[in-house]
């Protein structure tokens, strides 16, 4: 989770801090108020297997905590950040340039649901990335939070899982691989949702605590490619007394990945 270090503030987001993650390998400027990356931004980069040469696109990547994990893991890795809010772009940037990444992760601000011609005005051409990772507002519209920039995060539309597939289709070469991270109660809609455009599906649920019902699955599916849905063992973050299990901290802490195999 984050851990404030400074105090900092941006006229256009407000109050900011500068927040620890990777066990400090990154530093993240972020607002105070809204949405503030968690662990769930860190386990999604974690479960990405990309490599050096590749190409990486993160929709929705708000302040660029899963995009620049992902950067700081795997050395010569090309990221782009894509996010519709042009201050958390700009803090995205920064980021970028702070954790001494900007000659490989670039920031964009632009709405996932853009025409084609939009990303490939932002350099995003069609069938132009190896891997695509997301992290998409998940929550049903009921009790919305009152802050413009949290409630854009987290609340979805029916429509928000299936477009932000279809610009993560579009953007993909064949045989890409889209990472994706969900509510576990909501993991039917995802596998729905991914069957028109991906196959060889694989499901990771993560739990809060071991022995615990999961909160969350990471999925990986593969553009134009068939093959049986695998569901792999969870992971927990907490062991059975509540204290921070080995395995999810040497992913949250240690930069380690988390292999959907």
């Amino acid at each position: 989770m984050a851990t404030d270090t400074s105090t900092g503030r941006s006229d256009a987001v407000g109050e900011c801090s500068d927040d620890a993650a990777l066990g400090g390998r990154l530093v993240l400027r972020q607002p105070r108020r809204g949405h503030r990356f968690g662990h769930d931004a860190i386990l999604l980069a974690a479960a990405v297997a990309a490599q050096a040469g590749e190409r990486a696109v993160e929709l929705g990547a708000g302040v660029g905590a899963a995009g620049l994990a992902l950067a700081r893991r795997v050395e010569g890795l090309d990221v782009t950040l894509v996010e519709i809010d042009p201050a958390l772009t700009a803090l995205a940037a920064g980021n970028a340039e702070r954790n001494g990444l900007a000659a490989r992760v670039r920031a964009v601000s632009l709405d996932v649901t853009a025409p084609a011609g939009a990303f490939t005005a932002a350099g995003l051409a069609p069938a132009s990335a190896d891997h695509v990772l997301m992290n998409p507002p998940f929550n049903a519209a009921q009790n919305p939070s009152p802050d413009p920039v949290r409630r854009a995060a987290h609340v979805a539309s029916d429509r928000t899982l299936a477009q932000w597939l279809d610009a993560a289709a579009r953007l993909l070469r064949p045989g890409g691989a889209v990472t994706l991270i969900w509510r576990a109660d909501g993991l039917a809609e995802v596998l729905a949702a991914l069957a028109a455009q991906f196959g060889a599906v694989v499901v990771l649920p993560i739990h809060g605590k071991a022995g615990g019902p999961a909160i969350r699955v990471l999925v990986r599916a593969v553009k134009d490619r068939t093959g049986p849905l695998m569901l792999l063992s969870g992971l927990a973050l907490a062991d059975g007394a509540g204290k921070p299990a080995i395995a999810a901290e040497s992913v949250l802490r240690d930069c380690a990945a988390l292999p959907l195999i």
